[in-house]
C-alpha cells in the first residue's frame, strides 16, 4: 500500500506529535477547496475523531490527519512517527491515485461525503501530485433511507440489493431511482415501490394496446390513411415531449421529469386511442408505433429493459432465446376469434351455459397461464400477454371489489327492507292509540285520543295541540292507507 507516500510529498508540512501526522496547508492556501460550508468549520469537522483537547494541538484550522496513532486493538502498521494507521480521507485518495493517476474526470459519493471527506482527498491529493486538476467534477449523490430513516449498518435498518429483488424486479427498483432525481434524497418505503409499480403497470398497458392496434389486420391503403387533426395534434405533442426529454437530460441528467414527460406523451396516446375507439375507428399505426419505439429506445438507455425487444417490455425470462410473444401470439389470436364466434352463436340462442364458459376461460383458466382478455362491445376481443403474478393479483382484486359490491347491496337491501318494517308497523297503528303510550309526557286526552294535558296537569298551549293534531292527522292518513292496502291483499 502506498498509503503514507502523500506524507513524504516536498509540499507537505508533517509534523510528529503525540503519535499523529498531520497536513499542513499553509503552504497551499490558494489552492484550498472551498467548502460547502464556511471555511472556518473545517475546524470541527475536519476530523470528525478528533476531540475539543486534540483540535488546540493543529497548527492551522485547516489541518486533517494523515496518518494517526492506533489504539489498543486497533489495526496498525510501522511508520517514523510509531504504529498507527492511515486517516480518515488518505484511503480513498490513495485507491483514486493508484489506480487513476494523476487526474480523474469524475469522482462520485454520497452528499454528506461532499465535505469534509472530498475536500480534503482533493488538498492532500493536489498537494501530492502537484496540480489543481485531481478531479474535474464531483457528482454527489442524495441519501438513501429507509421509510424515511437514513439507511445505516448501525441502525439495522438497511436492505441488501439482494434482499429488495426478492421483492421486487430488477425493472421495479429501476424506475422507483429514475422517477428522483439522483442528487436528491430517495426514500424506499412501501409508497415509493408502489409508485413505480404503478408506472410500469401504466406503461406496459400503453405497450400492449399498441401491439394489439399493429396486429389488426389492415389493407395496404389504411397504412396511408391522411392524418386528421388528432393525428397532427399528437405527433406535434410527440416533438415537443421528445425535445423536453433531451432538454431534461442535458440538465443535470434529470430523469424525473424524463417520466413524467413520457407520462405525459402516453396519457395523450391513450386519449387518443380511447376516442378512436369510441368511434370505432382505427388509430393511426405508423404514429402509435413511433412512439411506442422511442418508449421502448429511452426505456433501454435507462436500463428498465434489459432484455431484446423490439417494442416495450419483453414478455419471458431474460437469456430464453424465446420469444414467447411471437410464439404464442398467433394461436391466442385463434382462441380468441373461435371464443368470439361461439359467444355471439350463445346469445343468439341464449345459451347462458356456454356464456358462462366463455367467462370462466377468460377470467381463470387464461389468467394462470399470462394471457388477459380484454372484450369490447363491438370490438374484437384484446389479447395482451401480461406476466402471471399481475394477473391473479388484477383476479383476486377484482373479486375483493365484486365482494365489497355484493355486501354494500346485501346492506343497502336490508336497510330498505328495515325501513319499509319500521313505515308498515307505523302504518298499522291507528291515530287515536299513538300518544296513549306516551303517559310520560301526557295525563289527559280527548274521545279522539288526542292529548289535552302534559304530566303535570297542565292544559297543553295552543301552539303544542296544533303541533300534535297535525301528528295526528298524518297518522291518520297513514292508517287509511295501511287499511287500504291489507283490503287489496297487501301484507298485514
Amino acid at each position: 500500500m502506498a498509503l503514507p507516500h502523500a506524507s513524504d510529498h516536498s509540499s507537505v508540512t508533517v509534523i510528529g506529535k503525540g503519535g499523529d501526522g498531520e497536513e499542513g496547508l499553509r503552504k497551499r492556501e490558494a489552492f484550498l477547496p472551498q467548502a460547502p460550508d464556511s471555511a472556518s468549520s473545517l475546524v470541527s469537522a475536519g476530523d470528525l475523531s478528533v476531540s475539543a483537547d486534540r483540535l488546540s494541538e493543529k497548527r492551522s484550522p485547516s489541518d486533517f490527519a494523515l496518518w494517526k496513532a492506533s489504539k489498543p486493538g486497533e489495526p496498525s502498521w510501522p511508520c517514523p512517527w510509531g504504529k498507527g494507521r492511515p486517516g480518515w480521507h488518505i484511503e480513498c485518495s490513495a485507491m483514486a491515485g493508484t489506480l487513476l493517476g494523476a487526474s480523474m474526470d469524475i469522482h462520485g459519493g454520497g452528499f454528506d461525503l461532499r465535505f469534509p471527506h472530498h475536500d480534503n482527498e482533493l488538498a492532500q491529493s493536489e498537494a501530492y501530485f502537484e496540480n489543481d486538476c485531481w478531479v474535474r467534477y464531483f457528482l454527489h449523490t442524495g441519501h438513501l433511507t429507509i421509510a424515511g430513516c437514513k439507511m445505516s449498518k448501525s441502525l439495522k435498518n438497511f436492505i441488501t440489493i439482494k434482499d429488495a429483488l426478492k421483492k421486487h424486479s430488477a425493472r421495479q427498483l429501476r424506475l422507483a431511482f429514475l422517477m428522483h432525481s439522483w442528487k436528491d434524497t430517495l426514500d424506499y418505503s412501501s409508497n415509493t415501490m408502489e409508485s413505480a409499480l404503478q408506472f410500469e403497470k401504466f406503461l406496459n398497458e400503453f405497450f400492449l394496446n399498441v401491439k394489439d392496434v399493429l396486429r389488426a389486420p389492415v389493407d395496404i391503403t389504411s397504412r396511408f390513411e391522411k392524418w386528421e387533426e388528432a393525428e397532427a395534434a399528437l405527433n406535434e405533442s410527440f416533438y415537443s415531449k421528445k425535445a423536453a426529454v433531451h432538454e431534461a437530460l442535458c440538465d443535470n441528467v434529470d430523469t424525473r421529469t424524463v417520466l413524467e414527460e413520457m407520462r405525459a406523451l402516453v396519457s395523450q396516446c391513450n386519449l387518443y386511442m380511447a376516442t378512436r375507439k369510441a368511434a370505432r375507428r382505427q388509430p393511426n399505426r405508423a404514429l402509435l408505433q413511433s412512439v411506442a419505439l422511442y418508449l421502448t429506445r429511452m426505456l433501454k438507455i435507462f436500463g428498465a429493459i434489459e432484455e431484446e425487444s423490439d417494442l416495450g417490455f419483453p414478455v419471458g425470462g431474460p437469456g430464453t432465446g424465446l420469444s414467447l410473444e411471437s410464439t404464442a401470439m398467433p394461436y391466442l389470436q385463434v382462441l380468441s376469434e373461435f371464443r368470439e364466434g361461439v359467444r355471439k352463436i350463445a346469445r343468439e340462442k341464449k345459451v347462458p351455459e356456454v356464456l358462462q364458459l366463455s367467462d370462466t376461460l377468460r377470467d381463470d383458466i387464461l389468467p394462470e397461464l399470462g394471457v388477459r382478455l380484454e372484450d369490447h362491445e363491438g370490438l374484437p376481443t384484446v389479447v395482451k400477454l401480461v406476466d402471471r403474478e399481475t394477473l391473479l393479483r388484477e383476479r383476486e382484486e377484482k373479486k375483493r371489489v365484486e365482494e365489497e359490491k355484493r355486501k354494500k347491496r346485501e346492506e343497502a337491501a336490508r336497510r330498505k327492507h328495515e325501513q319499509e318494517a319500521a313505515k308498515l308497523a307505523k302504518m298499522k297503528i291507528p291515530p287515536s292509540e299513538m300518544f296513549l303510550s306516551e303517559s310520560d309526557k301526557y295525563s289527559k286526552f280527548d274521545e279522539n285520543g288526542l292529548p289535552t294535558h302534559d304530566t303535570e296537569g297542565k292544559e297543553l298551549s295552543k301552539g303544542q295541540a296544533k303541533k300534535l293534531k297535525k301528528l295526528f292527522e298524518a297518522q291518520e292518513k297513514l292508517h287509511k292507507e295501511y287499511l287500504h292496502v291489507v283490503q287489496n291483499g297487501g301484507p298485514e
